[in-house]
């Protein structure tokens, strides 16, 4: 499922389903939260996410993405990634689709492989992403790369990533692990600071219970109904917009 492991103050949480190339279900995000409060426990003072194999995360595994048991499990633990006292490096070493870019985005800090790359197809499947996400990738990546990827469904490879701020760095596992060993030797209480002064930043703005309505509206409409059917039935869905 997930390994996590704690070597010299350095957490490292690995999503192990490379067989679904990393595709989070329910149990995967109960357990990644788990985990990640597994390290903080054990005093870890930087927290490194990976994917085993070729790819980060691809996603929401579609199985059972439509519940909305997951959707709760799988927002809880992004908020909780993120709110962690500690950075949070995501070791992007491939794909990062969907929730998987979601992820990424809830750590701090982003390391991304050559191999890598950012996107949200939720268009193309009649989901959404909260928003929070929206807020978030318009804040790391910039407003035209967050609206080409919301609305255009384009993907941005790590060389684009680096170019607009979506990722930090370019590099390996190694890498990641490398920066965060530096990032260990430093000041903890100054680092958590830092975290929450730059967090505070990212506040809800106005509107936000009129979004979170239109939000939830997607994922209950017929056109997520239409987007299952159409995956099951192999063919392009037919979207009505209700």
């Amino acid at each position: 499922m997930i390994t996590a492991e704690l070597t010299d103050a350095i957490g490292l949480i690995t999503l192990c389903r490379d067989e679904r190339r990393n595709a989070l279900d329910l149990d995967h995000c109960r357990a990644l939260a788990d985990g990640a409060k597994e390290l903080i426990g054990k005093d870890a003072r930087v927290l490194v996410l990976t994917g085993d194999g070729t790819t980060f995360c691809a996603g929401a595994d579609l199985d059972g993405t439509y519940s909305e048991e997951f959707r709760e499990a799988l927002y809880q633990t992004l908020h909780r990634i993120y709110a962690l006292p500690i950075p949070v490096i995501a070791a992007v070493n491939g794909p990062a689709v969907g929730a998987g870019t979601q992820l990424a985005i809830a750590a701090d800090l982003r390391v991304a492989a050559p191999t890598a790359f950012f996107s949200v197809p939720t268009a193309k499947n009649g989901l959404a992403v909260d928003p929070w996400t929206v807020r978030r990738l318009a804040m790391l990546a910039g407003g035209g790369a967050a609206r080409a990827m919301l609305l255009g469904c384009e993907p941005f490879g790590a060389v684009q990533a680096r170019k607009i701020g979506l990722a930090d760095r370019i590099g390996s596992l190694d890498d990641a692990l490398t920066w965060a060993a530096q990032i260990a030797d430093m000041a903890p209480m100054s680092l958590r600071y830092s975290k929450h002064a730059l967090n505070a930043l990212f506040e809800e703005t106005a509107g936000a219970e009129q979004l979170e309505r239109e939000f939830i509206a997607c994922w209950e409409s017929e056109d997520v109904t239409e987007a299952r059917l159409a995956r099951q039935e192999r063919r392009t869905p037919q979207f009505r917009g209700r």
